[in-house]
């Protein structure tokens, strides 16, 4: 999708909204143009659809992150925060960006971008759920629908810019050092999200206020907010000028001064001295809501104690390559000895690396030290897996899946590793592990992914087509999707079940295909065909 639109590419860039709109939900039969419409308000469905298409072209263009386990440790950080809210039934989507710059933004519908340097700078798991707070709470105050309210009246064209922008940071990518100046300008497609939403001083203030509020609630570190806030006022002082040392893009947006990190530490100070979660009215029984927030009356850390092995999987990920993971890591460990967290990511980038048994050897040390870890579990089972020992691999598995029925990360990295073995036997046992995430898992693009590899080893091409089609289209492929399930559809061994389901999906992305025709985006890699 890589023709631009009728823009000049610095035209797209000054008008850069990185929002956009989906065709999942079909009800309508075109997506909103909600540059065209002065003054009309956006319904929660059209939100929800903006939201979806920024997150499917992101995407597309490969800046998103999609791990299970960062993107499951990340996500119920948000479920958490977003039950302690004044909106509980605001759904929030939250995902994870490559780039290791410090950044964080909220779009429409409640999706909320994490970039890897955010977390990679902070000291715990509070602090991440502080940003992550804080960007909720422009959701559910409507200062982000409000900024593109004002976008629309001003006639941006905020699904032309969106798309356009992405497009023009992709515009190179055939080297290691293009691809770095692609993530670059990925990351200014966030600040210019907020620069265009230009959220006043007292959407800053109320966003805190609001934000404390939430992380009190849900049992975390009221003061996090605060604390990360003279982290990044640091990172200002120490800037030298130059590119890696810059002022972050969360700081050109948000920025910090002593007065807000006073007013945010004064704030904390009052929670705590209340003693007690401020629970928010009818909320008192809220299932969703920690049991344990108090002991006494005293407010206890909310650190799940996943954020140390989250934080250095997502090192590893973000990292160049794995090679440059395994480098950072040797770095780290002539500054001081590594800690455990630490050693898991480094036999991670080892066993992404091609040292499968090396990474075996100290993956079983770390989980004679930490039994029942999942994180290391999982890395195990796959290093056992790819060093052939397959019969250590299930075994290591198996017990694990039926400890946690239905788990994202378990059941995806378990059927990965049978997709490995390329046998019939093995895709049908991929295929039992996944199905109960099947009603959970409409939007999900590394499990349909997974879940049509397989199908297809499994002897079933049809579901493997069908799962294919949706991968393609939540990775921003929606023309794509369309030819896949039509060509599916002719196919002769196509039953009235499976040929009722290819309709209704191609009902449903047609519209999606259609609008984007019509705003003169085009799928390059069909039109080459």
């Amino acid at each position: 999708m890589r023709n631009l639109l009728p823009i000049t590419a610095m035209s797209v860039l000054v008008a850069g909204l990185l929002l956009g709109s989906s065709g999942s939900a079909a009800q309508d039969h075109s997506l909103p143009d909600i540059g065209s419409s002065a003054g009309e308000v956006l319904g929660p469905a059209q939100q929800k659809e903006y939201g979806q298409m920024t997150l499917s072209q992101l995407r597309n263009f490969g800046y998103t992150l999609d791990d299970p386990l960062v993107g499951g440790w990340l996500q119920a950080m948000g479920d958490r925060l977003g039950a302690a809210s004044d909106k509980p039934g605001q759904p929030f989507t939250l995902f994870l960006l490559k780039d290791r710059q410090i950044n964080a933004f909220a779009t429409l519908g409640g999706y909320v971008a994490v970039n890897a340097g955010l977390i990679l700078a902070a000291d715990r798991e509070d602090e991440v759920a502080a940003v992550l707070s804080h960007e909720m709470a422009h959701v559910t105050q409507s200062h982000v629908l409000r900024g593109v309210e004002r976008a629309q009246r001003d006639s941006i064209p905020i699904l032309l810019a969106m798309l356009g922008a992405i497009a023009v940071a992709q515009a190179s990518h055939s080297t290691s050092a293009d691809n770095g100046a692609a993530a670059m300008m990925a990351s200014a497609q966030g600040l210019m999200i907020q620069r265009q939403i230009n959220y006043t001083r007292d959407n800053e203030s109320e966003a805190d206020r609001i934000g404390i509020r939430a992380l009190a609630r849900s049992g975390y570190d009221p003061s996090a907010m605060a604390d990360f806030m003279e982290k990044l006022q640091a990172v200002i002082r120490t800037n030298q000028g130059g590119e890696r040392e810059r002022v972050p893009d969360y700081l050109q947006t948000h920025p910090v001064t002593t007065t807000r990190i006073s007013e945010a530490r004064q704030r904390a100070e009052q929670l705590k001295k209340a003693g007690k979660p401020l629970v928010p009215a009818g909320q008192a029984t809220n299932p969703l809501l920690p049991s344990s927030l108090l002991i006494g009356n005293s407010f206890v850390q909310g650190d799940s104690g996943q954020f140390a092995w989250a934080r250095e999987r997502l090192r590893v990920l973000s990292a160049q390559t794995p090679e440059a993971a395994v480098r950072e890591y040797e770095s780290l460990g002539r500054a001081h000895a590594l800690t455990d967290a630490q050693r898991y990511g480094l036999a991670v980038a080892r066993l992404l690396d091609g040292h499968a048994a090396a990474a075996a050897a100290d993956l079983g040390t770390l989980l004679d030290a930490h039994p029942g870890n999942v994180w290391i579990t999982l890395a195990l089972g796959q290093s056992e897996a790819r060093s052939g020992k397959i019969v250590a691999a299930d075994a290591r598995f198996e017990p694990l899946l039926q400890r946690m029925p239905g788990n994202r990360a378990v059941a995806l990295t378990y059927a990965a590793m049978l997709d490995e073995r390329n046998t019939p036997t093995a895709g049908k046992r991929a295929q039992t592990v996944l199905r109960p995430l099947l009603a959970s898992a409409a939007e999900d693009p590394v499990f349909q992914q997974t879940f049509a590899r397989s199908s297809e080893i499994a002897g079933d091409p049809v579901r493997a087509g069908e799962a294919y089609a949706e991968a393609a289209y939540l990775n921003g492929r929606p023309e794509q999707a369309l030819v896949q399930l039509n060509t599916l559809k002719r196919r002769s061994d196509v039953d009235y079940y499976a040929r009722s389901r290819i309709d209704a999906r191609i009902a449903a992305i047609t519209p999606a295909v259609l609008e984007l025709r019509r705003q003169g985006v085009h799928d390059e890699d069909l039109e080459r065909r």
